[in-house]
């Protein structure tokens, strides 16, 4: 019997509102969540054009495209575990070639990306220009320079000029419900606030969050994966009639439907901003090692961003070191509690 993950996998999703199925498209994004959440407005974008797409994604990615309504099939690919190596690559190159897709579209500037197209016999295969794999493409596409990720990542589909990414999740009334039985079950009341402490790359954690739980008047819900569970443990320890920890304990969707019924999200540079703006949900977003200017911060019109703008070894990486390369952590030890608070009452 299948797994909910295999069953989720060749899902198929309603999608009334696109255009007919003319041609068999596929878009290959294997790089992290929130990365996949950005390439949604792509997907939207495909499906309006040709009917809905397949994605290939990361296996803890998945879930989240399966109700998708621009996704018609969600693939699987878990290259960092089960089909991790050369025969899951092939594996995988082979499931492809039995779809006989005509075009893919690889948002992910990854060298495994385009060989996956490749070894898929994909006639056409649609990148950036300067990515790892290019010269294995098809077709070029130059890559803005500048503005949000989002956009850049619909720059794929050569939109007109101006065009903006529509990024949304397709959430479902059952995941809407799992969020509501949880918020009921804790005896969250609304309005609440949700705060995002965790992120996989060390610098770009603010160590600021036990202040200002204590400080904000509203109930608190600590959101992240099951990897922030300890954290999340530790800021309920400081008020647990007030603070919830929900890390780890809803599935994707279930999470990106709490975020969609939280007042505000305070979040570092991580996932959970993303799910935030894809749910409507208003994001103030601490940055540290990393700047906005990349590309992957929030976009709606009341978000606002928390930085040490005037640092001079900011930013020290793409995606901010596990430690700081110069030992002190500034960015982050010398953003204040009350500075994030101006932002989060609306004073500045």
């Amino acid at each position: 019997m299948a797994t909910s993950e295999e069953r989720g996998a060749e899902r198929q999703t309603p999608a009334s509102r696109f255009a007919p199925r003319d041609s068999r498209v596929v878009v290959i994004q294997t790089a992290f969540l929130g990365d996949v959440v950005l390439t949604t407005g792509l997907l939207s974008y495909l499906a309006e054009r040709h009917g809905p797409v397949d994605v290939v994604t990361t296996h803890g990615a998945a879930p989240l495209l399966e109700t998708h309504p621009a996704v018609r099939r969600v693939v699987s690919y878990d290259k960092r575990g089960a089909e991790r190596g050369n025969s899951g690559f092939w594996k995988k190159a082979g499931e492809l070639r039995r779809e006989r897709y005509a075009r893919a579209y690889l948002p992910h500037r990854s060298l495994r990306s385009a060989a996956l197209a490749f070894g898929a016999g994909i006639p056409e295969r649609i990148g950036f220009a300067g990515a790892a794999g290019s010269f294995s493409y098809t077709r070029s596409i130059p890559r803005p320079p500048t503005g949000h990720e989002a956009e850049r990542i619909l720059a794929l589909a050569e939109p007109p000029g101006g065009s903006r990414a529509k990024i949304s999740l397709g959430l479902t009334d059952a995941d809407r419900a799992e969020a509501g039985v949880w918020l009921e079950a804790h005896q969250v009341t609304e309005p609440f606030v949700a705060v995002a402490p965790g992120s996989i790359w060390g610098t770009k954690r603010w160590p600021g969050y036990a202040e200002l739980l204590s400080r904000l008047e509203h109930p608190v819900v600590v959101v992240g994966g099951s990897e922030d569970r300890e954290l999340a443990d530790d800021l309920v320890r400081a008020a647990p009639e007030r603070i919830h920890a929900a890390a780890g304990a809803l599935s994707l969707r279930g999470s990106a439907a709490l975020l969609a019924r939280a007042a505000l999200l305070v979040s570092n540079d991580s996932a959970p901003l993303h799910l935030a703006t894809a749910v409507g949900t208003r994001v103030v977003a601490i940055f540290g090692p990393t700047v906005p200017e990349f590309g992957f911060g929030p976009r709606g019109d009341t978000d606002r961003i928390v930085e040490l703008a005037n640092l001079a070894c900011r930013p020290c990486s793409l995606h901010g070191p596990a430690v700081c390369p110069l030992g002190h952590h500034r960015c982050m030890r010398d953003l204040g509690v009350e500075a994030v608070m101006e932002v989060v009452r609306g004073e500045r």
